[in-house]
């Protein structure tokens, strides 16, 4: 595998209330920070999501009575999973891992900011209807080649492979730089791993390791 110079590495939400401690702790998120740098330094191009919610936010359980953290609601957009309250505007959970150093990043996507819709995915809302913008900006750079790495593997990861591969870019996920939430669900998959293994499968989204991805020197 050789990197183009119409590649570009997408970053997905390494945030503090995504690591160990944190108000969503996602098991050994920290561990992948380490890797993340060393692969941004492959890329010419580098691109930051953040998860940016405001207060009852809808993804939040806290929003609705008599409802907990994990439960699924029916939102007007369909299934929605209720989190605990994290990554608040303006708060230090919301800020990246403070050890995530990608000094040539080019672009930060704030995400998840509309109260009544969330934002899984860098592409589109939960609705998969309204666009966050990326798709046209990925356009106007000519950035065509996509590697994800990034939290969680098994929703944020997982969409934004998927809207990205159906928007028309090819994405490929670097799996040893993700961690998964791995909630348990019904049905014939037994967690959402499984169910995201599947779906990136269905879509042939190549899972790759970072090894695969050689050492270049960038041009900046």
């Amino acid at each position: 595998m050789q990197l183009q110079p119409t590649d570009a590495l997408l970053v997905i939400d390494v945030q503090n209330d995504f690591m160990p401690g944190g108000a969503l702790a996602i098991p050994d998120g920290d561990a992948i920070v380490p890797l993340i740098n060393t692969l941004a330094q492959k890329f010419d191009h580098v691109i930051l999501t953040q998860d940016w919610h405001p207060t009852q936010h809808i993804s939040f359980a806290s929003t609705h009575s008599a409802k907990n953290p994990f439960d699924v609601i029916e939102a007007p957009y369909g299934p929605q999973t209720l989190w605990p309250e994290h990554v608040l505007q303006h708060t230090e959970g919301a800020a990246f891992h403070p050890a995530l150093h990608i000094p040539h990043a080019e672009l930060i996507l704030r995400k998840g900011f509309r109260r009544h819709i969330d934002s899984y995915s860098a592409f589109l809302e939960n609705d998969h209807h309204t666009p966050t913008g990326l798709a046209g900006y990925l356009r106007e750079r000519n950035l065509q080649r996509l590697f994800l790495c990034g939290l969680a593997y098994d929703f944020c990861v997982r969409y934004s492979a998927i809207d990205g591969h159906t928007l028309g870019f090819e994405t490929i996920v670097v799996e040893d730089a993700t961690r998964p939430v791995n909630l348990p669900i019904s049905g014939l998959l037994p967690t959402t791993v499984a169910e995201t293994d599947a779906a990136l499968a269905i879509a042939s989204i190549p899972r790759i390791q970072s090894a695969a991805i050689p050492t270049a020197s960038r041009t900046h």
